[in-house]
């Protein structure tokens, strides 16, 4: 009998430390004083707001067109989102030991990033210090504004470094959109290309349908066969993204600015909107595949997957991918050749005049 109770004692400790310490508040066992990192509900968040103790700093903020970086830029969508499901699911593993704590401490007030997390109505959620990774790499020391104790935070199937998800690089932050325009939408299209003029081309909107004009001295006749052809070029301009903003690299406009252009685009839209872009070509490099092989279509002497471009009047330089962009660098010649490929995408409904330019 008194086995019995033992048993039944034992079984009652075990699950009241189930409840209390999983059932009860599966996120945070701690307590959301010292260690309540995780925010649930991040629909209701309206603000986030990230600084360093260098003064360095990024506000995130909710609007009507979805959230801006410091009042100006759109957001960039992944890394917003990744920041979101980061603060639902970063949950606090273990207090960080006492034999680390100073150290910990240390780099959390040089190095660390404070993180202000306030809801729509702008009443402050959360506040606290993002570090580096821990020690053992298995996650990252956080603490709570006021809390005596850092922690290792870390969110389920990830082990690494949270840190750069709270990155206060603002080119981490801004979207990476160059262009993202609706056929529909679309004047003309002007693709020039200075050193083999040639291949620069105009595609214009005349009423319902599409003229295309290249180069003057070109007397071949436009093949009526595929027609398709410009149509399915507007198409080109939805969602085109640079892989990266290069803003502030140390020489990178004095290096611009001894490089050959490669190009420029301009589109215009029916709203009477203008995208400029100047592309130039990317210096090879270690990492260009083209040192190894040629590519027939690239300058010995430049990168054959990357190039730069200039972009939102002059304001910022970003680097594009060829794979990205060259569906937008086409060449006069291909909307009438007649060996070209018909594409088999499904073309915007318009019907298209072709003519050689006066």
């Amino acid at each position: 009998m008194i086995k019995t109770l033992s048993y039944l004692l034992v079984l009652l400790i075990l699950g009241f430390g189930i409840y209390y310490f999983i059932i009860r508040d599966n996120s945070n066992p701690f307590g959301s004083s010292e260690a309540g990192f995780t925010i649930k509900d991040t629909a209701s968040v309206g603000k986030v707001f990230l600084v360093t103790n260098t003064g360095e700093s990024i506000l995130l903020e909710r609007s009507n067109d979805g959230w801006m970086v410091n009042k100006k830029y759109k957001a960039l969508p992944s890394m917003m989102n990744l920041m979101l499901s980061t603060l639902a699911e970063q949950k606090a593993l273990y207090p960080v030991t006492k034999a680390a704590q100073e150290n910990a401490m240390k780099l959390l007030s040089t190095l660390g990033t404070k993180v202000e997390v306030y809801d729509r109505s702008n009443k402050k959620l959360s506040v606290f210090y993002v570090g580096r990774g821990a020690i053992n790499n298995t996650g990252t020391n956080m603490i709570m504004e006021n809390a005596q104790v850092p922690y290792v935070v870390q969110t389920p199937a990830f082990t690494g470094d949270l840190s750069p998800r709270y990155s206060v690089d603002l080119r981490d932050w801004r979207d990476r959109t160059v262009f993202n325009i609706a056929p529909e939408d679309i004047k003309s299209v002007s693709i020039q290309y200075p050193g083999t003029p040639i291949n620069s081309f105009v595609i214009s909107r005349v009423g319902n349908s599409y003229e295309v004009k290249g180069d003057p001295s070109v007397t071949t006749e436009l093949d009526t066969l595929h027609l398709t052809r410009a149509n399915l070029y507007m198409s080109y301009f939805r969602n085109v993204n640079c892989e990266g903003i290069m803003n502030g690299l140390q020489g990178l406009d004095t290096g611009i600015a001894t490089t050959k252009k490669m190009s420029t685009v301009d589109v215009e839209t029916i709203h009477n909107g203008n995208k400029h872009i100047d592309v130039y070509w990317m210096p090879i490099n270690r990492r260009s595949k083209n040192q190894q092989t040629a590519d027939q279509d690239v300058p010995d002497d430049y990168d054959a997957d990357r190039m730069f471009a200039i972009i939102n009047g002059g304001q910022d330089t970003v680097m594009i991918q060829t794979q990205t962009f060259k569906k937008i660098f086409r060449k006069a010649f291909e909307f009438y050749q007649k060996s070209a490929p018909v594409p088999q995408t499904q073309p915007h409904k318009r019907n298209v005049i072709y003519s050689k330019q006066q």
